[in-house]
This record gives C-alpha cells, structure tokens and sequence, in this order.
C-alpha cells in the first residue's frame, strides 16, 4: 500500500505544539486592511488554537 498523503493546504495552515494541539492563524488579515480598524488588525495578528470541534476534521488532513 502507498503512503497516506498530507493535505498540502493544511500542512501550509497547522502547526502542531509540543503538547499535540493545533496551532492556526487567524482569518481576514490577508487584504482589504484599510477599512478594518487599527485593533481589529492587532487582534488578528495573534497565533490561536483550532477549536475542538475542528480537530478531528484538521487531524484527518494532517494524516494524524
């Protein structure tokens, strides 16, 4: 049997911590910035984790 492959799009999003959770970006930081505000942008900025709702979907594309 050949080797389960990686989603290439979730492997570019994810990053996995030292504990096995999941690391994201945050969405819309991307374009369009001058019509957000200076602290919406700020909040966006910081790394967060995936939900649990989402971290079954996200381990599948990971091949976890």
């Amino acid at each position: 049997m050949p080797k389960m492959k990686t989603k290439s799009g979730a492997k570019k999003r994810f990053t996995l911590t030292g504990t096995g959770k999941i690391k994201r970006k945050h969405a819309f930081k991307s374009h369009i910035l001058t019509k957000k505000t200076t602290k919406q942008k700020r909040n966006l900025t910081h790394i967060t984790l995936v939900s649990s709702a989402d971290m079954n979907r996200v381990k599948d594309m990971l091949n976890m």
